[in-house]
């Protein structure tokens, strides 16, 4: 399943009336989604014209579409858990998190620790054995990498939405998945780092190298949607993302049983967009594709809650 959505950057606060015209928007669209299996149509939101065509999933994993259709027991909305990836921290989810609470959602995000795979999917995965009922599992950037390996095993993550993210198979790392000969657009590489000794119990030697983005580089990789002074405010917050959660490779894939959708940033300069869709082609996700850059949930909410959405349609 693959559609296209084109639309003007987003922002993270709007006004009571956008915010009333948004809503409505998006529980129609949720109504639609849950109703049908094929969809075309077009929707105009707050000036912004929007198209989306979708047709038969092409999904190969077996019981895909079983488990798609099972979903949560009929009634019982889904806990929404939202993870970010590197270098931000929650409040990336400000906008998704208003509106999907103000749409009745359950919304837990989670501040996702940056220092390795593994231990970073355990503290995922410890959060989300607390939650009872159905859960709509999403990542952001290194965050996809991280649902990838929390969600392994958990029967009540119902389906796995990835924004702009990794989704690795067993044994990739966020390193090695990607080769730069083949998946060209980002602009990432190490010369635009800065890079900090660090002790960190989550590497194997136990010290560690924290990576910052230079500001100088911070909104052509990160926030080329945003004005230049969100995207120095988003610079001068970054979190420190540890060498090792680039480094440690993944363990098998919880996509492999578990619905997947991808929506995937055309204009990104962190991840490449043609890596994005070699990823998202192989789990055999429901694909959306949108012209945003990388911190796409803060200059593109509506098109990360319809998406996410799309997988709760799907859940019931």
């Amino acid at each position: 399943m693959f559609s296209m959505i084109n639309r003007a950057p987003g922002r993270r606060l709007l006004q009571p009336a956008r915010r009333r015209t948004q809503l409505l928007f998006l529980a129609v669209a949720t109504a639609l989604f849950a109703s049908a299996t094929l969809v075309a149509s077009a929707a105009t939101t707050d000036g912004v014209a929007t198209g989306t065509t979708t047709g038969a999933a092409a999904r190969t994993t077996t019981g895909a579409t079983a488990r798609t259709t099972t979903g949560a027991a009929a009634g019982v909305r889904p806990t929404i858990v939202l993870v970010h990836g590197g270098w931000a921290d929650s409040s990336g989810w400000d906008a998704e998190i208003t509106t999907l609470t103000e749409l009745g959602y359950t919304v837990v995000p989670i501040a996702n620790p940056l220092r390795g795979l593994s231990s970073d999917s355990d503290y995922v995965r410890a959060r989300l054995e607390q939650i009872s009922g159905p859960i709509v599992l999403v990542g952001h950037s290194y965050g996809g990498a991280v649902i990838t390996n929390a969600a392994r095993g958990m029967s009540n993550v119902r389906a796995l939405v990835y924004v702009a993210a990794f989704s690795l198979a067993e044994g990739e790392s966020l390193a090695t998945v990607l080769p730069a000969d083949r998946y060209t657009g980002s602009h990432l590489d190490v010369t635009k780092l800065d890079v900090v000794p660090v002790p960190n119990p989550a590497a194997p030697s136990g010290r560690d190298v924290d990576l910052y983005i230079k500001p100088a580089y911070f909104r052509d990789i990160f926030a080329g949607d945003v004005s230049p002074h969100e995207a120095m405010l988003e610079a001068a917050t970054q979190r420190p993302f540890a060498n090792t959660a680039f480094t440690e490779p993944s363990g098998a894939p919880a996509w492999s049983t578990i619905p997947s959708w991808d929506l995937i940033s055309l204009d990104d300069h962190a991840i490449s967009p043609a890596g994005q869709m070699f990823m998202a082609e192989r789990m055999h996700a429901h694909i959306t594709a949108v012209h945003s850059a990388h911190d796409i949930m803060i200059s593109h909410p509506t098109a990360v809650d319809q998406i996410i959405l799309r997988a709760v349609a799907a859940t019931n």
